[in-house]
């Protein structure tokens, strides 16, 4: 009975062991998955703290004459007069009638450092487009100088007015009073393209260049990919060749992602000189990064398809290609549609390929076509980021909240498709 007892004792203690250390393995999940979801609620924490304001802009809305005198222009649709005009002008006499004692030439200057610097280009276009405008007063919307937008956003931050000098603080409060400074939603963010003022730049030209590139991708990514995918398991024979290949393809899934775009740049620029910083050069890069994805995640959706859906049509008659065509792809495209966006999603967010490719220029347009010279909106925060300028860090933090929101839609269809297309055998 003592040796007994003493065994019972020995499986009690190792259990209590097993079940303790059961215990902590549990809390160490606890705690890993606590500190994913604090890491994430602090980036998005941070993001959204310094982008929010990137969605309001602050505008100034002035009573403006277009006096001629004023601008020595006669004539707006001379193009000779235009060039000497002065278009700044009545928009500082305009700024005058709040604070008519600004009367001095540095005062002046202060007074229109509040103002945009491409305000007078607005008064220019305004008079190409109706030139009956001319010695009439109208009500324009001008937007703020970045400078004057920061102080307006964040007036209980010293950090923020410190650029601003205490007359020109005096005037903004006392304009912000009147109701002449205001804020509203930033649709200049989503309606333009870039600009060297943050007032005046937008992602409009870097969201349609990534659709332009994302389209190039999937055209070329997602039929190549497949079609490898299907050849690779149901055709394929297995020898060294295609063992070789396999394992080819699994490393180039861990490659690093510049090392595509080394390879666009030495092979579609340099060799077949295909221009830089268009749609379809970085669409042709970052397909070459997707593809390892799509295959890999094709040839496992394949897989998942059951023998004896194989079996039943092969019994029928049907031919391999048959088989294959109207059998096992239909019922594997769930899962390859499910690995194709996961692949888009990540191409989305790729920088350091398309830097090397020229998709870093400075592109004011937005794009018109797949060869057109455009920016993509990963190289966009890129060049914000880079900025010292307030106003161009706000908007930075506002495209990465743009940007996720692409990449969360983009998984969210993912998984989506992969609830509403799934059979469970």
């Amino acid at each position: 009975m003592s040796d007994q007892s003493a065994q019972a004792e020995i499986v009690r203690n190792s259990l209590k062991r097993r079940y303790r250390k059961e215990r902590r393995f549990r809390l160490y999940g606890i705690l890993a998955i606590f500190i994913a979801l604090a890491s994430l609620f602090i980036l998005f924490a941070d993001i959204i703290g310094k982008g929010h304001t990137g969605f309001v802009k602050t505008t100034i809305t002035l009573e403006v004459v277009l006096d001629s005198e004023l601008m020595y222009l006669d004539d707006p649709t001379d193009a000779d007069q235009r060039s000497m005009a002065d278009f700044s002008a009545p928009i500082i006499a305009a700024l005058q009638e709040h604070f008519p004692e600004a009367d001095s030439a540095g005062e002046k200057r202060e007074l229109g450092r509040l103002i945009g610097t491409y305000a007078a280009s607005e008064i220019r276009d305004l008079l190409i487009a109706k030139p009956d405008l001319l010695n009439s007063t109208q009500s324009i919307e001008f937007p703020a100088h970045d400078r004057v937008s920061v102080y307006v956003k964040h007036p209980d931050n010293s950090q923020y007015s410190i650029k601003l000098s205490e007359q020109q603080q005096r005037w903004v409060d006392e304009l912000l009073e009147k109701g002449v400074i205001d804020t509203s939603f930033n649709d200049v963010l989503f309606s333009r393209g870039d600009s060297r003022e943050p007032a005046n730049a937008g992602v409009l030209g870097a969201i349609v260049g990534s659709l332009l590139t994302m389209l190039v991708t999937l055209a070329i990514a997602f039929p190549v990919g497949v079609a490898a995918a299907v050849y690779l398991e149901e055709f394929a024979p297995q020898n060294k060749i295609t063992d070789f290949i396999e394992v080819n393809i699994n490393n180039l899934a861990a490659v690093p992602s510049i090392i595509f775009g080394l390879l666009g740049l030495a092979v579609f620029i340099g060799l077949f000189g295909m221009p830089r910083s268009v749609p379809v050069l970085g669409g042709m890069v970052l397909a070459l990064m997707t593809l390892p994805t799509i295959i890999i995640s094709s040839r496992a959706a394949i897989k998942s398809v059951p023998p004896s859906i194989r079996e039943a049509a092969e019994g029928i008659g049907a031919s391999k290609m048959q088989v294959v065509l109207h059998h096992v792809v239909p019922l594997a495209m769930p899962g390859m549609l499910t690995g194709s966006i996961i692949g888009m999603a990540q191409a989305l967010g790729e920088t350091a390929p398309l830097l090397l490719i020229g998709m870093v220029a400075f592109i004011v347009d937005v794009p018109g076509g797949f060869l057109d010279s455009a920016t993509v909106l990963p190289v966009q925060i890129y060049l914000w980021a880079s900025s010292s300028e307030q106003g161009f860090v706000e908007l930075a933090s506002a495209a990465i909240m743009v940007l996720l929101t692409f990449m969360i839609i983009m998984n969210a269809l993912a998984i989506w498709l992969r609830k509403r297309l799934e059979r469970r055998w």
